[in-house]
């Protein structure tokens, strides 16, 4: 279910590696979550204050994906799936965790 095993390194400002969590989102996303929204939201601003996650949104028309962006290792990362409300109940049907290599920005 989930791919690639490159730890981000090197400075983030200046290029370097960062991991892609990409979730596939069931069908009924947009009609289950509001239960489960500030659970998953709660998760994900502890680890954007931490340093560890820069930017994450869902991908509208259709609501069918979502990324988030992250420096941190690929163990955090797994860390914040195996305890984020929307896979534990499956409002994500499927994830993939990716290095990016940043070249401009």
């Amino acid at each position: 279910m989930n791919t690639g095993d490159m730890e981000p390194t090197g400075n983030h400002e200046n290029g370097g590696m960062h991991l892609l969590l990409e979730y596939t989102l069931a069908d009924d996303y947009l009609e289950r979550r509001a239960a489960l929204r500030e659970e998953h939201l709660g998760l994900a601003r502890t680890a954007h204050e931490r340093g560890d996650l820069l930017l994450a949104g869902a991908l509208p028309d259709p609501y069918d994906r979502a990324v988030l962006v992250w420096t941190a290792s690929r163990e955090v990362v797994e860390d914040f799936v195996a305890r984020d409300p929307y896979v534990v109940q499956g409002l994500v049907t499927g994830w993939t965790i990716r290095p990016w290599n940043i070249v401009v920005g």
